[in-house]
């Protein structure tokens, strides 16, 4: 597709498209017109939580057919999906909040869409990432936004010790009752003094940015009940700051190892060869 027929694309909905449409990340007013028009006007509205997307629809007095799509019924759905765009149908796919297709199964719909042949438009909206990420301060040049970090404990310490070692800005998504957990394990692979921000309630009326330090951050949220969306903006380090990431990836290596039996001898004799330090190097890390 051209620029010439994209700027000449109607607003009207067409026959056999697929619209994914971002929505307000918490302040309803942040929906586009366009956005609006795609939701009053498409054969039917595919829903994360049809409850959620009736707030929309009544703030703005749409009425439209509205259909339930989320992670526990996609599989099912797909199929149905894909057969009405084939008969001429056009669907919006909305999630609760921001651009579906990032952290939800508006990923996989979009992709089987494309395997099929037909066509997909964006309607661009709101964004938790991006709205965090501009107002962290942060390098926003180049980024690398991890979603939700892996429950599986060896997946999510890998993901963990390249956030450490990183030199661009990394933003992640959380849960209110995961948060304290997280930042305990951001401390442990980077040290207490990394910049971070950590945003709640986003565009909400109590919205909160909450920095400098991750030290700071954790006594911040050590006795509160943690409570709204939550991303994170974790500032990149410093070629600088690469030895002090090294001493915390050798530090935690050190402490697996003796957990897992070794002695304290053997442990950073096999850990001074293998990062090229002298032995007394890692005893000092004790």
């Amino acid at each position: 597709m051209n620029n010439s027929s994209l700027s000449h694309r109607k607003e009207e909905p067409e026959n056999g498209i697929l619209y994914i449409v971002g929505t307000p990340i918490g302040n309803l007013n942040d929906i586009s017109q366009r956005a609006l028009n795609i939701l009053k006007n498409v054969s039917l509205v595919a829903c994360e939580d049809t409850r959620q997307t009736r707030k929309i629809m009544n703030k703005f007095n749409i009425t439209n057919k509205l259909i339930s799509f989320n992670q526990h019924n996609s599989s099912i759905k797909n199929p149905k999906i894909i057969k009405d765009l084939k008969e001429g149908k056009s669907i919006a796919i909305v999630s609760d909040a921001g651009m579906p297709g990032i952290c939800d199964p508006g990923e996989d719909i979009a992709n089987i869409i494309k395997s099929e042949g037909l066509d997909i438009i964006c309607i661009p909206g709101a964004c938790a990432a991006l709205t965090a990420l501009v107002s962290s301060g942060f390098p926003s040049s180049s980024f690398v936004f991890e979603g939700f970090l892996p429950r599986k404990e060896v997946d999510r310490s890998k993901i963990l010790l390249e956030i450490s070692k990183n030199e661009k800005t990394t933003i992640i998504y959380e849960s209110p009752k995961r948060l304290k957990k997280l930042l305990k394990e951001l401390f442990e692979f980077c040290g207490g003094e990394r910049e971070i921000m950590v945003a709640r309630e986003l565009t909400k009326k109590f919205e909160e940015h909450v920095g400098n330090t991750i030290n700071e951050v954790i006594e911040f949220f050590k006795n509160k009940n943690v409570m709204g969306e939550i991303t994170i903006v974790l500032k990149g380090i410093n070629k600088k700051e690469d030895l002090n990431v090294d001493k915390f990836s050798m530090k935690k290596d050190l402490n697996d190892l003796i957990n897992a039996g070794l002695s304290l001898s053997a442990a950073s004799k096999y850990l001074a060869k293998k990062n090229g330090v002298k032995k007394s190097e890692i005893y000092n890390l004790i």
